[in-house]
């Protein structure tokens, strides 16, 4: 049976590179953050495969950016995580929860640092605009805070390097990982950091104007052409192997960062700023917990809900809220969320699966 598909509506933003992508022959797209996200090309499994061998360019304008501005742009970020960011460098990226006065998880975003008054957050798929917007006016702070016209274009594979060599110099290229360096292009500055979300590894240019898209496009498909370079989207199977986390799918509001297994990034001696601090003190010790598990039984369906675990007296033992099959591993791979008493690595449960009940290992870790 096929799903319904999604309507085409002007309230779903197109993006700087929406023609572009359109050209390279996209077959799927989902909303993220109000905007067109690509999904499919040529088809997941040959997609995958492709980005593990080449270089692929990633529209994810969808990525959108929070940027807070002020003398007190530090103490707004801080508020809304456990991660002490004191210490954060000028051009630094990091990996950030962000929690609200509950300790629930709103957003993981990607923070990078400007300068010590000035923060993009590169969100994943929550509005937070208006939730920094309504802490700054209500906690009376001086800070600007706005989306700004910029647009993350993604560079990931093994060949990334080589192309961004060629684009951008070798200076970028050793760029540490989760740092960023500044390059003109188009006659703009814009940043370009060693990051993305992929276990290939690559880069993410903020593109700073939507006017400069499709001309950095065509500059980075000419420039690897003989590097098989294609235009590509987040992978569902490389993602799940490497076990990056999908906020809405894997972790919402109703989770804290422990659950998530995001707890390293939790300084709560420290990041006494942040406002859910006193709530995660108190929810450190979680009774369920992110893990990887290997899913029997040949290829499954789609994954568009959450699926129910079971342990073998059946009774409930969490749930699967990604799954798919994974060609090089040859096995379904999957990251449920897994009540504490069934979370060994080993521990056989079963998912009530929609085409038919299946047998599930819990892993020590993820695939890649």
């Amino acid at each position: 049976m096929s799903l319904p598909f999604l309507t085409a509506s002007s309230r779903i933003r197109r993006t700087p590179f929406s023609r572009r992508v359109e050209a390279a022959g996209v077959k799927g797209y989902t909303c993220y953050n109000h905007m067109h996200l690509p999904t499919i090309f040529r088809s997941v499994e040959e997609d995958y495969a492709h980005l593990k061998s080449a270089v692929q360019v990633w529209d994810v304008s969808v990525e959108r950016q929070v940027e807070i501005t002020g003398p007190d742009a530090l103490k707004l970020v801080q508020m809304t995580t456990p991660r002490d960011l004191r210490r954060m460098a000028d051009d630094q990226c990091f990996y950030i929860p962000i929690v609200d006065h509950r300790g629930g998880m709103l957003n993981d975003p990607v923070l990078n640092k400007l300068a010590d008054d000035r923060f993009w957050v590169s969100l994943s798929d929550s509005d937070m605009l208006y939730y920094y917007m309504g802490l700054s006016n209500g906690f009376g702070l001086n800070v600007e805070v706005f989306e700004p016209d910029v647009s993350p274009l993604a560079i990931q594979g093994p060949k990334a390097d080589e192309l961004v060599r060629r684009v951008f110099g070798s200076d970028v290229v050793d760029t540490r990982f989760f740092r960023h360096k500044t390059v003109t292009v188009e006659g703009e500055e814009m940043i370009i950091a060693r990051s993305g979300w992929s276990l290939q590894g690559g880069f993410e240019l903020y593109v700073n104007g939507s006017e400069h898209g499709e001309a950095i496009w065509d500059v980075l498909f000419e420039a690897g052409a003989d590097l098989d370079v294609r235009a590509g989207c987040p992978n569902s199977i490389e993602r799940i192997e490497g076990g990056l986390l999908s906020y809405g799918n894997d972790m919402t509001m109703d989770h804290t960062p422990f659950e998530a297994g995001l707890g390293k990034f939790c300084h709560l001696e420290t990041a006494t700023g942040c406002l859910g601090n006193a709530a995660l003190r108190k929810r450190q010790d979680p009774v369920r917990q992110i893990r990887p598990i290997e899913i029997d039984g040949g290829k499954v369906p789609s994954l568009n809900t959450l699926w129910p675990l079971k342990d073998n007296s059946g009774d409930p033992a969490g749930h699967v809220s990604s799954a798919i099959w994974s060609p090089d591993f040859q096995t379904n791979v999957a990251i449920a969320m897994v009540h504490k008493a069934h979370w060994a690595p080993g521990t056989e449960l079963t998912v009530d699966a929609p085409d038919k009940s299946r047998s599930v290992r819990v892993r020590d870790k993820f695939w890649i």
